[in-house]
């Protein structure tokens, strides 16, 4: 056998394309960012709080699962939690009143987190929408230019990066990218949605879920601290609900007066019909006549009968 060796020279240009090749290849992915999301809830969520919950941990790989909160608790117990589970960041929803969702998102331990109203919640299983793509692919984050215009939504769009991008080479993730989650700014809220990249011709189906986030405040810490920044437009779910029952209640009254009216309205017509002030306008003056009183029978109409033939007679003096 003849083995036969290339010595290749430090400084010969084989070399360099050598080491040119090799940094272009370069070596397999490590796994650096080790971002890890935390996404539980407190007790006395409904069952499309728990789809959604359970949603977002398909979508993100990087996600992990706890049991639920005890109402009890405080919040700042969440940032314990978090260190037990080795998480950075959480996804916390909130349940009030059963019938109200909250969400915090936070950065662990140190913050910032905000708190969001969740509106208009639509399910995977809800929508049944045609989009799919590839569990534990990595999606891209697109969002509204109006996130760098204002301080307040140019730190949510970095919590919202660090929170929902996949890190690169996570165990768990795909090497793809063929789904965008869209954050959208309309109407003073954040609009989320999911869609699929189509590789024929790069147009996008929406998957789903999709939900509405209205902002409430934004924090210093986690779960706390000193408020950053607080909308001013946010109203309460108990204040609009207030507002409603108002609402209905002044309709309702709105309607008694109307009948009471209308029952005023009646009775007083009556009144006048008796006193009509226009019922003399057709009397009119008329100059006196003495009284014409017949006392005899006027005398009998005589009635001369003609002479008419009968049908049978007229048709033989018609043949003749």
């Amino acid at each position: 056998l003849c083995l036969c060796f290339i010595v290749v020279e430090k400084g010969s240009p084989s070399s360099k394309n050598q080491k040119c090749k090799g940094k272009e290849r370069g070596p397999p992915g490590k796994w650096t960012n080790k971002e890890r999301v935390l996404i539980f809830s407190s007790r006395g969520i409904n069952f499309r709080t728990r789809h959604l919950m359970q949603d977002l941990r398909t979508m993100m790989p990087h996600a992990k699962a706890d049991t639920k909160m005890d109402r009890k608790d405080k919040l700042f117990v969440i940032n314990e939690v978090c260190e037990i589970k080795n998480c950075n960041k959480c996804l916390y929803f909130e349940a009030k009143k059963k019938q109200d969702l909250y969400m915090w998102i936070s950065n662990s331990p140190h913050g910032p987190s905000a708190k969001f109203l969740v509106q208009n919640i639509h399910t995977l299983a809800e929508l049944k929408l045609t989009g799919n793509c590839l569990k534990g692919s990595r999606p891209l984050l697109s969002f509204d230019p109006k996130f760098d215009k204002e301080p307040h939504y140019a730190l949510l769009k970095e919590l919202f990066i660090q929170t929902f991008s996949t890190p690169r080479y996570h165990p768990k993730s795909q090497p793809f990218v063929d789904h965008v989650f869209t954050f959208t700014i309309a109407d003073n809220r954040i609009w989320f949605r999911n869609y699929q990249i189509i590789e024929e011709d790069g147009s996008l189906v929406e998957i789903g879920p999709r939900f509405v986030l209205n902002l409430m405040k934004i924090f210093q810490g986690s779960f706390g601290g000193p408020t950053l920044y607080e909308n001013p437009d946010f109203r309460s779910p108990n204040m609009h609900r207030r507002e409603m029952r108002l609402a209905a209640a002044a309709k309702v009254r709105e309607k008694q007066m109307v009948k009471e009216m209308q029952k005023g309205k009646k009775t007083s017509a009556k009144e006048d019909l008796e006193s009509d002030v226009t019922a003399d306008v057709f009397l009119t003056p008329a100059e006196e006549k003495p009284a014409d009183i017949q006392t005899e029978a006027p005398e009998p109409k005589v009635v001369k009968k003609k002479q008419k033939a009968f049908k049978r007679q007229r048709m033989q003096m018609a043949r003749r």
